[in-house]
């Protein structure tokens, strides 16, 4: 069975694009994944990115073309300029990882549903409340934001490293356990025809 370490931030709205379909690809091959939400700003000097407000102003023209046109492709809703964002991701990560410890609900909804907050819903992740409700529709204890603090925080750190040492760069990054990579929502569908032994 394949294993699947899915690297992203929360405040990626290329990994809100993904939607589910990692989740149905995943399903469809019987593999596995393991959630590694992490600090994107801290990753991209030590692997050579810039953080968006930094970037050449070229890349972020084209960035406000690529993203609605991927919203529109998969069918999702999208706004280019959220009202929270960019805003401190880290309450929403500690409790995806304190849900993926937990386990009992629907991991992959609890991503989405976050990430679906901030790109069409106008929702600030920083907020205990949004981040209760994510947890709680997705069958988690809303509780989680609290207990799970501690060791949410301590592997946050360490998806950080972990990310570093397994060449990834941005978000969404898929590291397969056979040393395939994927960076990017469109890169899905080779991931699928990877797991397919097709690519």
């Amino acid at each position: 069975m394949a294993q699947i370490d899915y690297y992203f931030t929360v405040l990626s709205p290329y990994a809100y694009l993904a939607g589910l379909r990692l989740e149905e690809i995943a399903a469809r091959h019987g593999a596995s994944i393991t959630y590694k939400p992490l600090d994107i700003m801290a990753l991209f000097p030590r692997t050579g990115g810039l953080a968006p407000k930094d970037r050449h102003p070229a890349r972020m023209e084209y960035r406000a073309q690529e993203l609605p046109r991927q919203a529109k492709k998969a069918g999702m809703p999208l706004n280019l300029r959220p009202a929270f964002w960019p805003t401190n991701a880290a309450p929403a990560s500690y409790a995806i990882i304190a849900a993926q410890e937990a386990g009992g609900g629907d991991l992959g909804g609890l991503v989405h549903s976050v990430l679906r907050a901030i790109w069409s819903e106008e929702k600030d992740i920083a907020e205990d409340d949004v981040v209760q409700d994510c947890l709680k529709a997705a069958g988690f204890d809303p509780g989680l934001t609290f207990s799970g603090m501690l060791a949410g925080a301590e592997t946050y750190a360490a998806n950080l490293e972990d990310a570093v040492n397994a060449g990834v760069f941005g978000s969404p990054f898929y590291v397969l356990d056979d040393g395939a990579k994927f960076w990017g929502q469109d890169r899905l569908e080779d991931l699928d025809l990877h797991l397919a032994g097709k690519l």
